[in-house]
């Protein structure tokens, strides 16, 4: 089934699900569960820039380093390699490129690892084994503050 179809069905059911139930049916509100995330939506997103932007905000929320906006100069760039699993647990994050400074290499990994358990990735983005794999950037400051490259992306 090719990923267009996949897509257009996955669609279908989730508009489906947002109709509106006859009066007889409706029951009375659901609340909503105390483990999401105060910003995922009801609807993974479907494309991995969009995910990746998510992801970022989460590690955003939870990082007392991360600054706003970032300097001219940077005094690191750290690219992690992250791995997320089918139902949103951190799987693997590892550095793949830096200059050098462990102690900002350990700070970007810990953010990730201390954000985790990240939304669970859509159908459409994930790999065979329902992972979902990617590089994500931290531009660290001076003082080892830093942003995040998916958030800096329009």
């Amino acid at each position: 089934m090719s990923a267009l179809r996949m897509t257009c069905i996955f669609c279908a059911f989730a508009l489906g699900a947002c109709s509106p139930k006859p009066a007889a049916d409706r029951a009375a509100p659901a609340q909503a569960p105390a483990a999401a995330a105060p910003s995922a939506s009801a609807i993974p997103p479907l494309t991995l820039n969009a995910y990746k932007k998510e992801f970022a905000a989460q590690i955003a929320r939870s990082s007392p380093e991360f600054s706003e906006p970032v300097p001219e100069v940077l005094k690191s760039i750290v690219v992690l390699e992250v791995v997320i699993d089918r139902s949103g647990g951190l799987q693997r994050v590892a550095v793949r490129r830096s200059n050098g400074y462990k102690a900002l290499e350990n700070s970007a990994m810990e953010s990730v690892r201390r954000a985790a358990p990240f939304p669970a990735p859509a159908f459409t983005i994930r790999r065979g084994d329902g992972s979902v794999s990617f590089l994500e950037t931290f531009l660290f400051r001076d003082d080892g503050r830093f942003r995040i490259l998916s958030l800096q992306q329009s």
